[in-house]
């Protein structure tokens, strides 16, 4: 941790028992790799890993539209100067509302064959023909073999078998598709297979639903390490494969516009938590030290403490945003101590859950100290269920590039 982030965290803990901390420098840093590695590909922003207003701010600065999954997302996008064209609804169980709320604000992606049908209708009633994506459950999987069944999207085949009703609506227009099927993925390698298999599902939708496409929504799938034995998806390898997949294609599409979404890449690795110890105790020969907030400040620690705690043969692949691997997070004590001590780390609510480590060799703490959890810039305040035991919410704040730090509820 940076010795500026660290000065802020000791600042703010001054003020604050329990803190989010972003760090603009870092956003800065990720949302430039993905720009130098991927040519003539546009960024969607999940504003979900990650709604708070100045790390949208930053974000969308760079020039990255908005994957919003819902319609709050929507007009948050727009109240920051997005246009239409620039926000992309995608989401499953979308209320005849969250269509009407959305039209002409967003680009919606219909998730159903209802869906469809509902935006349709919404548009008669404008008298607009609105131009629309289909996120698509494909015959593939992202780690080979078949596709899988799936709450999202609408399966490849029955998609082209529907494609006459489909047609048959007067006011829709599908422009452009979207599949995303994994999260939180490293492996280099199965993320270009994925791109590959993506480029063959486009040809086969302009061809059966004799369509020509504005946009080609990749999905996300790039994640970020979170333990130490964690390596990098190589984004550079990932923007050179989907260089060489777009000479092709853009030969009989080259006005379709590729998107990739960030997922958790852009601010993932941005993000501090940091807490303030409150109290220590012994109890039969084991030390406690009880932290100002933790499952109701950052609760993916604690989910994973209770996942690590009872799992028996081997933990959930697929329980993304909550669990994401073993030693997730890292925990950085700031204080001058030069001694170490064996402790479990605990927070204040009333619940034997409410615990984020046990037994955990850390540098001594006393009572004031601050401690900060690390990788808690996506899926982590957005997350924590603060209305538990009615405690304050955890601020959330973000230090400027100048040195400063803003805090945008004050």
């Amino acid at each position: 941790m940076e010795k500026s982030i660290q000065n802020a965290v000791l600042e703010q803990g001054m003020k604050y028992n329990s803190f989010y901390l972003y760090d603009e420098k870092t956003i800065l840093e990720y949302t430039k790799r993905l720009k130098d590695s991927f040519e003539g590909v546009k960024f969607l922003y999940s504003v979900k890993n990650n709604p708070y207003i100045n790390v949208v701010k930053t974000v969308f600065a760079q020039g990255f539209g908005a994957d919003a999954a819902s319609l709050n997302e929507v007009l948050l996008s727009e109240k920051l100067g997005l246009k239409e064209k620039e926000i992309y609804y995608s989401a499953p169980g979308k209320t005849e509302n969250d269509i009407k709320g959305a039209l002409g604000k967003a680009v919606i992606t219909a998730d159903s064959l209802n869906e469809i049908e509902l935006i349709n209708s919404a548009a008669d009633e404008k008298g607009i023909i609105a131009q629309i994506g289909v996120r698509i459950n494909p015959d593939f999987g992202f780690f080979g073999g078949k596709g899988t069944p799936s709450k999202f999207g609408i399966d490849e085949e029955q998609l082209f078998d529907n494609a006459d009703k489909i047609k048959s609506f007067k006011n829709i227009k599908i422009t452009g598709i979207h599949v995303h099927l994994h999260s939180q993925e490293l492996n280099t390698e199965l993320i270009k297979k994925y791109h590959n298999n993506m480029f063959g599902l486009v040809e086969r939708v302009c061809n059966k639903l004799d369509v020509s496409l504005d946009f080609v929504n990749l999905g996300s799938g790039i994640g970020i390490p979170y333990a130490k034995y964690d390596k990098e998806a190589d984004v550079k390898a990932l923007g050179e494969n989907i260089r060489k997949l777009c000479s092709i294609f853009k030969e009989k599409h080259e006005n379709t516009q590729i998107f990739v979404e960030t997922g958790r890449y852009a601010v993932g690795k941005s993000g501090y938590y940091a807490c303030k110890v409150v109290d220590k105790k012994i109890s039969c020969g084991k030390t406690f030290i009880i932290l100002s907030s933790t499952l109701n400040g950052f609760i993916r620690p604690a989910i994973a403490h209770i996942i690590e705690k009872y799992a028996v043969d081997e933990f959930p692949a697929e329980s993304e945003p909550f669990y994401t691997c073993k030693n997730a997070f890292g925990y950085i004590v700031l204080n001058n101590s030069d001694k170490t001590e064996k402790v479990t780390l605990c927070g204040s609510l009333c619940t034997s859950t409410d615990i984020i480590e046990e037994d955990i060799e850390l540098k001594e703490m006393n009572i004031g100290d601050m401690l900060v959890m690390t990788n808690a810039g996506s899926y982590a305040s957005v997350i924590t269920p603060y209305q538990f035991a009615s405690l304050p919410k955890a601020a959330q704040l973000m230090l400027m590039t100048d040195g400063s730090v803003i805090n945008a509820d004050e």
